[in-house]
């Protein structure tokens, strides 16, 4: 495959994850876990994680704090096709817990949040923002200002809105420097509005993920196109789904390949992560991304 360079700029943490043995209801009670696991998380270590697999050479940016957690995430990410850029911060390193229901819904507890620091060094920043083909940059804080460095050097900026709820003006700066936009439906019930906006206001492409419903898209001729989950792959563990899913269907697309093909093969890599208890599988090999003959 042709290999591409991609610069992710955005959160690494250390999750404690803990599966349910029945789902979670309202009210005091008293639960025994199925099962509890540390695992490295964040949506900066899961774009980095599966994209370097498929055989992408990856620049992470991300913010650490000088601990034990942060060695953790430093080991984590070693592999060849990395390139860590890591900003320490006087604050301990970013810290989730996960409660997983037994079909994947998952309660994410921020322990200890994100930094939130702008007052970085900037220069090793844009030495990797002046070189690379495709910049995804995470919605925090912290990455705002690396936006202008995106427009400066007339880098497409692919920005996962995770979550959104169509409202949030947390997001904006974010989704008006995006060139395609990835977005989640579960905070989103007419999501179809927010991308033919996004559409009309000169985005390249806006795909939209439903969790076991699939995903949809919209580009910028108008037309849509509907995907299915892949079948066959256990569930293990849902965190980092929506990461593979992006990982995946960026390779297609710089491979070449048509919306349907890259939607087909976002959700191979992204049923691949949901069979593992990491944020990527470990038989994921960019031969794993079918391309055009």
């Amino acid at each position: 495959m042709t290999q591409a360079h991609v610069f992710i700029i955005g959160g690494t943490s250390i999750d404690s994850i803990v599966h349910l043995q029945t789902p979670l209801t309202s009210g005091p009670q008293t639960i025994w876990a199925k099962k509890q696991y540390f695992a490295i998380g964040g949506t900066g270590a899961g774009k980095a994680l599966n994209l370097a697999r498929l055989g992408h050479q990856v620049c992470l940016h991300t913010c650490l704090g000088d601990d034990e957690p942060g060695r953790e995430i430093i080991a984590g990410l070693s592999h060849n096709n990395i390139e860590l850029l890591v900003e320490t911060v006087p604050i301990p390193t970013e810290q989730h817990t996960n409660i997983m229901s037994p079909q994947g819904e998952r309660i994410s507890i921020y322990t200890q949040p994100p930094s939130g620091a702008k007052d970085y060094d900037m220069t090793q920043i844009e030495r990797v923002m002046a070189k690379t083909d495709i910049a995804a940059i995470g919605i925090l804080d912290y990455t705002r200002p690396t936006l202008v460095l995106a427009k400066k050097y007339h880098k497409p900026l692919w920005i996962d809105l995770h979550d959104y709820d169509g409202e949030n003006p947390y997001h904006q700066e974010f989704i008006d420097a995006a060139t395609v936009i990835f977005v989640a439906s579960d905070n989103l019930p007419d999501y179809k509005a927010f991308m033919q906006q996004q559409i009309a206001l000169g985005k390249e492409l806006v795909v939209c993920t439903h969790g076991k419903a699939g995903s949809t898209a919209l580009d910028a001729t108008g037309n849509w196109y509907q995907q299915e989950i892949i079948p066959g792959y256990a569930l293990v563990d849902s965190n980092g789904a929506g990461d593979a899913y992006f990982s995946g269907y960026l390779t297609s697309y710089l491979q070449g390949c048509d919306v349907q093909l890259c939607m087909a093969n976002a959700s191979r890599v992204a049923a691949m992560c949901i069979n593992s208890e990491k944020l990527y599988h470990e038989q994921l090999t960019g031969d794993c991304v079918k391309v055009p003959a």
